[in-house]
């Protein structure tokens, strides 16, 4: 490899606010008498080791898929807070795919999750719409209908389709059959590949086809791609309705995996929209950069559950880990720009 690139690397502020984060997370454990060295090697252990990788790759397909979900737009500027509800809202409705539809278990399972798919997409582009023709912000309208979406996939897995007998708020289980299939006894599914497979079509579409290059000049100088003839109404539409596409997949995994139904608040709760939204703003966007931050954050979120039996350690130490990654660097990326202006100043 190139020394050079090697050295770019590590000067990176995506590297110097990991390191930071590790070593401000170190102090921590410090202060609080826990050994750093022994809780870093039960985070990597637990999450990497035999018994831990499964639940590691499992929690990466629903970070990277909504990492990738909100890079998409993100790589505009434009930014889609309205994961929980595209997610949600693909799962229900891959439930309800998946209960009712009278089709082949394998012909269901397509069904499901093209159908989850087609609600994020249009519950996202509503979004669009609202910023488009009614003025409302994309980060105000994209927030903003993610709660009436959740509300109602909790109305429906608590009513209408809520288990005979079962006191808890979960819909009937999909018939047998209907579910992704998995890699042997453990809990990862072929939905990992799905997720790496719109991984790869991202990278492609964002290095090597002319949709790709107008997104990344908008997000680098808007009023310049606009005079260049980028219509930001049509790319605000379509980077939505992809985003919430993405979003809908991950709820149908999510429905199509065990415990094969939908539960209300079990695709919200372990926050996947949050996490891979600070994967994709740490990977500033960028294709290869999401995958590596979403394992980064899938890692330590199964490994501090890890950490915690082992050192008695809260795993919330983990999620401080995060917010010190990403608030190094946005100081990181602030501060050049600052010591820049001042020289041009100067001069």
């Amino acid at each position: 490899m190139n020394p050079a690139r090697i050295t770019g690397a590590l000067r990176s502020p995506v590297t110097f606010s990991v390191l930071a984060g590790v070593v401000i997370g170190a102090l921590f454990l410090v202060g609080t008498g826990a050994d750093p060295i022994t809780a870093y090697e039960a985070v990597l252990t637990g999450a990497l080791g035999a018994d831990g990788i499964g639940s590691t790759l499992t929690t990466t397909t629903s970070v990277l898929g909504m990492g990738l979900a909100l890079a998409i737009p993100l790589r505009a500027r434009l930014i889609n807070l309205g994961g929980d509800g595209q997610m949600v809202l693909g799962g229900i409705t891959a439930a309800v795919t998946g209960l009712y539809a009278p089709l082949p278990a394998p012909l269901t399972v397509v069904l499901a999750l093209v159908a989850g798919m087609v609600a994020g997409a249009a519950y996202a582009a509503l979004a669009a719409l609202c910023e488009n023709h009614l003025g409302v912000p994309l980060l105000v309208s994209s927030l903003l209908l993610s709660y009436p979406a959740v509300s109602l996939a909790s109305y429906l897995a608590r009513y209408p389709l809520k288990e005979p007998g079962s006191s808890l708020p979960q819909t009937r289980a999909i018939p047998d059959g209907v579910a992704l299939p998995a890699f042997g006894d453990s809990t990862v599914t072929v939905g990992l590949v799905l997720v790496a497979l719109a991984a790869a079509a991202y990278w492609f579409t964002d290095r090597r086809t002319a949709i790709g290059y107008e997104i990344r000049m908008t997000g680098l100088n808007a009023r310049f791609s606009a005079y260049a003839g980028v219509e930001r109404r049509g790319l605000t539409l379509k980077l939505m309705s992809v985003s919430g596409a993405l979003a809908g997949l991950v709820g149908a995994i999510g429905v199509l995996s065990f415990p094969y139904r939908f539960v209300d608040g079990s695709l919200t709760a372990p926050g996947y929209t949050w996490t891979g939204l600070t994967a994709a703003l740490l990977a500033m966007a960028a294709p290869v950069g999401t995958v590596i931050s979403s394992f980064f954050f899938a890692v330590l979120q199964v490994g501090g559950l890890a950490m915690e039996r082992t050192t008695e350690v809260p795993r919330e130490l983990t999620q401080v880990l995060q917010a010190i990654v990403i608030v190094f660097l946005a100081a990181r990326l602030r501060f050049p720009g600052r010591r820049l202006n001042r020289r041009k100043e100067a001069v």
